[in-house]
């Protein structure tokens, strides 16, 4: 009998992968996204010290009040412009995309297209 891989095992394994590549400066910190069945999450990261600098879910009241639903295409896409504001406001331009192991399509793919179009460049 064959077995296979959870989808978990199997991208958390490409998310290592991913992570080994490149890592966030303070010049360029990283846009980490984590999307669960019911929410998405996004951090901005430097990972030469450790910190979060700027964080945004679709679990803030600010946010959960916008969206109909919190795991949809437009809630990632509003995700998106709410984490690339709050970067700008603290002064953040360049970021290097982290998708996390996940297929860059669909919700991942919409998130990112709303922050470079809020302004953030990666």
């Amino acid at each position: 009998m064959v077995s296979k891989e959870s989808r978990t095992k199997v991208r958390l394994k490409k998310h290592k992968r991913i992570r080994n590549r490149f890592s966030g400066t303070a010049q360029r910190p990283r846009l980490a996204v984590f999307r669960s069945n019911n929410h998405m999450y996004a951090q901005i990261i430097d990972d030469s010290v450790g910190n979060t600098l700027v964080a945004a879910s679709t679990l803030e009241k600010a946010v959960k009040a916008e969206l109909e639903k919190t795991n949809n295409v437009d809630a990632a896409a509003y995700l998106g412009k709410v984490i690339a504001q709050k970067a700008l406001d603290k002064g953040i331009t360049t970021v290097v995309f982290d998708r996390g192991g996940f297929i860059y399509q669909g919700k991942i793919k919409a998130l990112a297209d709303a922050a470079r179009e809020a302004g953030l460049e990666f």
